[in-house]
């Protein structure tokens, strides 16, 4: 993916110059609405749910020249959203489309969807329209789940921005609302609609990118299926020595999530990602 010397986004907020090391403690209300919106998006909310949220506070994080350069990589390939998901809205849906806030954080933050970490992995937070991302999470995929390249990482920003995306479309209002009314199986499988909405999302970016940019390379594509088939619920679970379990997926098997994102990358069209109407997933 050719993205060096590209205009950047205006809206990153960059936490990583702080360090975390105090919880503020959350109780009651707070307690409920944090456990249901961390169940709904995934969030790993037990650092909250057990003495609090964190906060930020003591000397700042070191950040090294890789920090500097990734943070500049997501800059650019969140530019790109911006660019094509304000086309596409203008030209699909004849509507406006309001741009998310991506923060950059270095070991922990803290949002209102709960705690933000190393084990949480990148989220969309629908309460504050901001996407998460620690970028050593692009260092993990790449040792540990053998998913390499830039272009791998840019699908992983893609996908969380297909979450604003949903969030702009109402869809995220309503999934959230009916996942509180049904059994645990069934709410894993409208999160598994969700999800993969949003990989078919990543697609139709990747295909109004190369066609606004040029900025794809030859094997980029590859890049982001091979990061889709590793982030399986399936292959999740064989790699961690479990037999997989399919109702408890909540983001879908390896073959759905490349073929939801290709979905998207062969259409370009918003309407072709109504994961919740498919006859197969």
């Amino acid at each position: 993916m050719e993205w060096r010397g590209r205009r950047g986004s205006g809206n990153i907020e960059d936490r990583r110059g702080s360090s975390v090391g105090r919880k503020a403690g959350i109780g009651g209300v707070g307690a409920v609405l944090i456990l249901i919106v961390g169940l709904f998006l995934g969030v790993d909310v037990s650092p909250l749910l057990q003495g609090g949220s964190v906060v930020e506070t003591g000397a700042p994080a070191e950040l090294t020249a890789q920090d500097r350069e990734a943070g500049q990589f997501v800059s650019v390939t969140l530019a790109d959203t911006e660019e094509v998901w304000t086309d596409v809205f203008r030209d699909q849906l004849g509507a406006a489309y309001q741009p998310p806030v991506l923060v950059l954080f270095k070991g922990a933050t803290a949002s209102p969807c709960g705690g933000a970490s190393g084990a949480t992995g990148p989220f969309y937070c629908p309460i504050d329209r901001k996407v998460y991302l620690d970028t050593d999470f692009f260092t993990t995929m790449e040792r540990q789940l053998g998913a390499s390249g830039d272009f791998a990482s840019a699908y992983v920003v893609a996908h969380e921005v297909g979450h604003h995306v949903q969030n702009e479309l109402g869809i995220l209002g309503k999934t959230t609302q009916l996942r509180r009314q049904v059994s645990q199986a069934d709410s894993n499988a409208i999160s598994v609609m969700v999800e993969l909405q949003a990989d078919c999302l990543a697609g139709i970016w990747a295909r109004q990118a190369d066609a606004s940019f040029g900025s794809i390379e030859p094997g980029d594509l590859e890049e982001a299926l091979v990061a889709a088939r590793q982030i399986g619920d399936d292959t999740l679970q064989r790699n961690a020595g479990q037999r997989p379990m399919p109702h408890t997926f909540t983001h879908g098997t390896s073959e759905q999530r490349m073929r939801w994102f290709a979905i998207g990358l062969q259409s370009g069209n918003i309407a072709d990602c109504d994961t919740f109407a498919a006859e197969r997933l």
